[in-house]
C-alpha cells in the first residue's frame, strides 16, 4: 500500500466545542499522521472557492455561512490509502447513519454540523491540499 495524503478540515462545530484533540486522536489511532496543520478563519470568498463544486446545490449558501462562522483546523493526513481511511474514520455525512466509533457518529451535531470534511478522491485531495498548504508547510 502506497502512502497517500488527504485533506481534513475540522469544522467550526468542532473548534467551538474544543474537541479537535479528540477528533485527531481518532485519525492517529487509525494510522494516519498529521503532517500539516493550521487553525484559520475562512473568508467568505475562500469558503465559496473551496466549496465551488457544490455551488448549484441548495445547501451551498448554508454550508458557506457555517464554514465562516468560526475557526477551522485544516490539516494534511498521510498514511496507506489515506483518502479511503480518512473517509472510513469520518463516517457517513448523516451522523444518524454513521457507523459506531466513527467521528461523525460520536461528535457530529447534525448533517450540516458534521464536525469534519475529508477529500473524496486522490485527485481532489491534491487540489484541496494545494488550496490551503504550500509544500514547505507539509512535514512528513
Amino acid at each position: 500500500m502506497a502512502n497517500e495524503r488527504t485533506l481534513s478540515i475540522l469544522k467550526p462545530d468542532a473548534t467551538k466545542r474544543n474537541i479537535t484533540g479528540k477528533v485527531n486522536a481518532k485519525f492517529e489511532a487509525a494510522g494516519l499522521r498529521i503532517v500539516g496543520q493550521k487553525r484559520v478563519f475562512l473568508s467568505r470568498r475562500e469558503a465559496e472557492q473551496f466549496y465551488a463544486v457544490h455551488k448549484a446545490r441548495p445547501f451551498f449558501g448554508e454550508l458557506v455561512d457555517f464554514m465562516i462562522s468560526g475557526p477551522v483546523v485544516v490539516q494534511v493526513l498521510e498514511g496507506p490509502n489515506a483518502v479511503a481511511k480518512n473517509r472510513e474514520v469520518m463516517g457517513a455525512t448523516d451522523p444518524s447513519k454513521a457507523d459506531a466509533g466513527t467521528i461523525r457518529k460520536e461528535f457530529a451535531l447534525s448533517i450540516g454540523e458534521n464536525t469534519v470534511h475529508g477529500s473524496d478522491s486522490l485527485e481532489n485531495a491534491k487540489n484541496e491540499i494545494a488550496f490551503f498548504f504550500s509544500e514547505c508547510e507539509i512535514v512528513g
